[in-house]
């Protein structure tokens, strides 16, 4: 008999349900966040895929842990944003979203992966290398408050 107070974690598409919960996240971990429209509009766009992580228990509503949002053009993609609430880091949720933007973008025949990360963020990088991402670039002063660089990493997918 299963614990009914024990939540396990599963990842599974971003709903517009989870919106308020990812908008909460993203307030929480970026100093220029995304709105929660430009959640929604990334929903309806084809080339677009979001994905939540998110704690389901048995008596309880689920809640996001984390998210990612992946788009698509051709052969290539674009991980464009991903987060795990503070309270949530250092459990391996940002590996298992990552292994799963992965799994998608290899199912639409892509061959490589591109995203961008603030210079600083150590933890971050860690995690993209942890996943086979490498940094084949920078842009000085991309980011605003505070004015950072972001390095350009990218994951070849072989087939």
């Amino acid at each position: 008999m299963a614990d009914p107070g024990r939540r396990t974690l599963r990842i599974r598409p971003l709903l517009e349900s989870d919106l308020a919960q990812v908008t909460a996240i993203e307030e929480a971990c970026f100093t220029a966040p995304w709105s929660e429209r430009t959640f929604r509009n990334l929903l309806r766009r084809p080339d677009a895929f979001l994905l939540s992580a998110v704690y389901e228990a048995l008596y309880e509503e689920e809640r996001v842990a984390g998210y990612a949002a992946v788009w698509f053009v051709g052969r290539e993609a674009e991980l464009g944003d991903l987060a795990v609430a503070p309270s949530d880091r250092r459990r391996g949720i940002g590996g298992e979203l990552v292994a799963a933007v992965l799994e998608e973008a290899r199912s639409r025949g892509v061959v490589q992966i591109f995203l961008q990360v603030r210079e600083g963020n150590q933890s971050a990088q860690g995690l993209y290398r942890s996943r086979g991402f490498e940094i084949v670039g920078r842009r000085r002063g991309y980011y605003a408050g505070p004015k950072e660089a972001a390095l350009i990493m990218r994951r070849l997918l072989v087939r």
